[in-house]
């Protein structure tokens, strides 16, 4: 028998599905809870059950305006789907997508924004049974399986030379001294105000703070000192092997090359404690650009990235935002945003 089922965050067959797949700290409850919050949206997940398997994707559920209808998208960061099933097994993926889309449909949700989780695999043709997948570019990981002297020498030469410019300047990094953390955050806030970040990533104090209390353990913070200054810092996650870097800042001003220290202590770190591999992303938007390239010069590990867009009702679709068009699919979506 197959059942499909719309989760909210306190429902006790989240955690109960999430113990049965391997997954990552974007699938958890409360990292859902607190990035909806963000966003003003309802946190919620999908579960499909099938036999003795279960797949399951996280979303934040949002109104549109004036309409009664509502939109659905991941949060912030890489919660693609997840299931106990291997991508080899298409079917039953394909058959957990047309369940969502059903499932959602009777709720009044019309479009789907998800992005698929560049470590954990998914049957791509299984989820483009029901939308579409665009590639957007790949992201850089750190194998934790390497020795420290491997991991050496995957990092760039120049890099090399600036982590030991750090160390000579007498950076140091200091982990998980949460005394640091509002010294840390004026610090991400002076990077945001540097890059002309918009006005969303601007978060503020209270929900960094809330995301401390909500991940535990799953949240790090690796701080940059030189000194009795801070000079910018990592806040990272760790869960179940996996480790991202979540926002990585560094103060306005001299640094004396802590950001390069920094990613490479943090691997070190997380090696010790038995991780297998440190994400640390992409480029904007998953292109070649000067930020992916800074990233790529830390180590050999690419990953593609996509996105999946699907339209569950394509009726009220071209109400809100015309002719459901390949260009409608591939660009900004929900076009209507």
């Amino acid at each position: 028998m197959a059942e499909g089922s719309l989760l909210q965050p306190g429902d006790t067959s989240w955690p109960d599905a999430l113990d049965r797949i391997r997954h990552d700290v974007y699938h958890l409850p409360a990292y859902v809870t607190q990035d909806a919050r963000l966003s003003g949206g309802n946190p919620a997940a999908f579960r499909y059950d099938e036999a003795d398997h279960v797949f399951l994707l996280p979303l934040i559920l949002r109104s549109v305006p004036q309409t009664g209808l509502w939109d659905a998208f991941s949060p912030y960061g890489y919660p693609g789907p997840v299931s106990d099933v291997a991508p080899t097994n298409r079917g039953f993926w394909a058959r957990a997508a047309r369940a969502m889309v059903e499932m959602l449909r009777t709720h009044d949700v019309i479009t789907v924004f998800a992005r698929l989780h560049p470590l954990l695999p998914v049957p791509l043709p299984s989820l483009e049974s029901v939308g579409t997948v665009v590639h957007h570019g790949e992201t850089v990981s750190m194998d934790l399986t390497l020795s420290p002297d491997q991991l050496w020498q995957e990092t760039h030469r120049s890099h090399r030379n600036q982590i030991n410019k750090a160390k000579r300047a007498g950076v140091r990094i200091v982990f998980d001294d949460w005394a640091l953390f509002d010294d840390w955050i004026a610090t991400y806030h002076a990077t945001m105000r540097r890059v002309g970040a918009t006005q969303f990533y601007f978060f503020d104090r209270e929900h960094f703070h809330r995301l401390r209390e909500a991940l535990g353990d799953s949240l790090h913070l690796a701080v940059a000192v030189c000194g009795d200054e801070v000079l910018g810092g990592n806040l990272f996650f760790e869960h179940g092997g996996i480790m991202h870097t979540h926002l990585q800042s560094t103060r306005d001003g001299q640094i004396f090359w802590a950001d390069k220290l920094l990613y490479h202590e943090v691997r070190l770190w997380g090696r010790e404690r038995g991780n297998e591999i440190y994400h640390i992303g992409g480029g904007v938007g998953g292109a070649d650009d000067s930020l992916f390239r800074y990233k790529a010069a830390f180590a050999s590990g690419r990953q593609p990235f996509h996105t999946w867009r699907v339209v569950t009702d394509p009726i009220a679709f071209e109400k809100l935002a015309g002719a459901l068009t390949p260009d409608a699919l591939t660009g900004h979506f929900p076009p209507y945003r």
